[in-house]
């Protein structure tokens, strides 16, 4: 069974590397140089030339002249695992297999952008890995194989992208063969019991005082490392936040944002429902007892 693998992100890597392991022949790569989408962007280009892989650089993956260049290399199947883009009818129709995406989500639940991170800042204590047959929409083609995973609270977004990782290597050792044999199954959607997450904008990760200490820990977690990171503003600038711990406090007629205690580089905020103890941030200048955040 020929494949060609579009990715550009790590677990795009993950996976290419356990393909070849599986000794599946892959006959071309599509990936991206750099991305400014992607935190967690990846380069195929090394793995590629170590094993003497066909791979380029593409900005469209629609374009006409990358489809020739696949079309040439006659693959059974394309994979794409990690792309910001959507793939359009001429591409989706290419092999006789067609495309199969995935998507780190129990579909139908959770179509849309940025899947981990709502998943964490939401609170959900399941995740789960989809393998689907990719169609025009969005994450709504059938299911080729689905894995569940625990969210656990001290769980983040490196943790959780971790087990996803380890989760879908699995499935692809296990759909591999059946690929090969024909012997999967196709199981179809129910979007009546699904929903679309909408995309994270850059409002989305601004820590608001007012928010529960819940939320605010949500918030953090589910932007830290391997993403771009949460961000207060402190003397009218820009401050990441990469760690914090709920604490209890009872006090009455405290306003949210106070910062209650400062010590060691950590620093207590009211929040609506508590405190927050900021662990891991970017302060260039600590602020102090008393002023707000």
């Amino acid at each position: 069974m020929k494949i060609f693998f579009i990715g550009t992100v790590s677990f795009s890597k993950k996976s290419l590397e356990k393909l070849l392991s599986l000794h599946a022949e892959i006959v071309g790569v599509a990936t991206k140089s750099k991305s400014a989408f992607n935190a967690d962007h990846v380069d195929l280009t090394p793995i590629c030339e170590k094993n003497s892989i066909p791979v380029k650089y593409i900005k469209d993956i629609n374009a006409p002249h990358v489809l020739e260049w696949i079309e040439s290399l006659k693959p059974d199947v394309i994979f794409c695992f990690g792309w910001s883009s959507l793939i359009k009818k001429e591409l989706l129709e290419l092999t006789n297999l067609g495309i199969v995406g995935f998507h780190p989500t129990a579909l139908p639940a959770n179509r849309g952008r940025h899947p981990l991170i709502w998943s964490i800042f939401l609170g959900l204590e399941k995740g789960a890995t989809t393998f689907f047959f990719m169609e025009e929409g969005a994450d709504d083609g059938d299911i080729l194989s689905q894995k569940t995973f625990s969210i656990n609270y001290k769980d983040d977004a490196a943790s959780v992208y971790s087990k996803m990782e380890h989760s879908a290597l699995e499935q692809i050792e296990e759909f591999i063969p059946k690929l090969k044999k024909g012997s999967y199954q196709r199981i179809k959607q129910d979007h009546t019991k699904g929903n679309i997450w909408r995309k994270r904008d850059i409002e989305d990760g601004e820590i608001d005082f007012r928010m529960s200490s819940r939320a605010i820990y949500n918030l953090v977690r589910a932007l830290t490392k391997p993403y771009f990171g949460a961000h207060l503003y402190y003397n009218n600038k820009e401050v990441k936040i990469w760690k914090v711990k709920e604490e209890d406090y009872s006090g009455n007629n405290i306003e949210p944002g106070k910062i209650l205690n400062v010590e060691e580089g950590e620093i207590l905020v009211k929040t609506y429902d508590g405190a927050i103890k900021i662990l891991c941030h970017e302060f260039q200048k600590m602020p102090l007892k008393g002023e707000y955040l």
